[in-house]
């Protein structure tokens, strides 16, 4: 009676994840509150005679991943919030952009650099920087949707090398089915694909472009400063991990420190109000707050043993193809739910499968829920 109570609300927060346009309540906001209740009523209500110190123990396990995962997406989004806000990224942009394009060599230039760009920052981020260049020049509607679609494209595909870029390859990755190293792996067919999309975008695109460029703003020392510091940790967090297996999340939070104490140096003799610390509250904390209450929810799915289900699958299918319809899921569920729940069906693969699963998940999910990629940006 209890396990259908419990499942019957993870359907409810699964479906509304799906409808989310549809009734304007954030998903964030469900996936919390039905979370913690069916937590909580397993607490009550123990599933099979389980004693209180049982379910703490999974519990415990549950919050000890959904740390580890926030904490490190904490991190990472302070120093993308921190050099977003001081248009930073922006202007570097605008310094590189020739005035004069083709309306071709464009949609490739787009491509790159989100691809880029995505593997460092979040998604969003990514998407509305790039599409930002892309509506300054005026398109007709047609060629802006051509822009769009390689944006989105790209932008998911960045992010799947790197745990930097995409929150279910670092989901992947903190579950210890592949290495920093087996994920570079993929910078390859994921770049060969933005650039065949690119091509295909292009046919028919023979027009110039004039960039107009808005008036370049002095870029401070101490945001050069910053952004430096970001991306050595991000080359140090690949770098350690690979050679000593030292956690991401402990690198990322130390370069987070060393971005505040720098900060602090440089800026002690400006008029400054606002402290460094301060930007760790302009992070999105909406999307942090949904990753919780969906592992939330897959831990409970796990406790009244329904994640077997994902076992079935791959026994009576091929992993190679069982991704691929994976893939084909994530585009009608949410890829981040989607992932959480075979990472806890401990689905037993090589490691080749788990990177095809990754690459699966991560691109495409774009196609129909675009909520997580930035695509719905694009939209508005």
């Amino acid at each position: 009676m209890v396990s259908s109570i419990i499942l019957t609300l993870i359907a409810i927060a699964f479906l509304l994840i799906v409808i989310e346009d549809i009734i304007h309540v954030n998903k964030a906001k469900t996936t919390l509150f039905f979370g913690t209740l069916c937590w909580i009523i397993s607490f009550i209500f123990p599933i099979n005679g389980q004693s209180p110190d049982t379910i703490q123990s999974l519990l415990n396990h549950n919050i000890l991943e959904i740390a580890s995962l926030w904490l490190f997406l904490m991190a990472a989004m302070t120093f993308v919030a921190y050099l977003n806000s001081k248009g930073f990224i922006e202007n570097i942009v605008n310094r590189i952009m020739p005035k004069r394009i083709s309306e071709r060599k464009l949609m490739f230039l787009v491509g790159v650099f989100a691809f880029i760009f995505s593997s460092i920052s979040d998604n969003v981020t990514a998407t509305l920087i790039s599409l930002a260049v892309v509506l300054s020049l005026k398109l007709e509607a047609k060629k802006l949707i051509r822009y769009a679609t390689l944006i989105i494209f790209a932008v998911n595909s960045g992010g799947v090398s790197l745990i930097t870029g995409d929150v279910t390859t670092l989901m992947i990755f903190l579950d210890g089915k592949v290495t920093i190293s087996n994920l570079l792996l993929l910078i390859g067919p994921a770049f060969v694909s933005v650039m065949l999309l690119a091509a295909l975008l292009s046919i028919g695109l023979n027009g110039q472009l004039d960039f107009t460029k808005t008036k370049q703003k002095r870029i401070e020392k101490t945001d050069i400063t910053i952004a430096v510091i970001f991306l050595s940790t991000v080359i140090a967090t690949l770098t350690l991990s690979v050679l000593y297996s030292v956690p991401p999340l402990l690198t990322f939070l130390f370069g987070l420190s060393m971005m505040f104490l720098v900060a602090q140096f440089l800026m002690r003799k400006k008029d400054i109000n606002k402290d460094m610390i301060d930007f760790i509250r302009e992070i999105e904390y909406d999307t942090l707050l949904f990753f919780v209450g969906v592992l939330l929810l897959v831990g409970a799915l796990k406790e009244v043993g329904m994640l077997s289900h994902f076992s079935d699958l791959y026994t009576i299918m091929a992993p190679e193809y069982a991704n691929y319809l994976m893939g084909i899921l994530s585009a009608g569920v949410d890829n981040v739910p989607l992932t959480a729940a075979l990472l806890k069906a401990d689905i037993v693969m090589t490691q080749q499968h788990w990177l095809s699963f990754t690459y699966a998940t991560g691109v495409g999910g774009l196609y129909v829920n675009y909520r997580l990629s930035g695509g719905y940006y694009c939209h508005e």
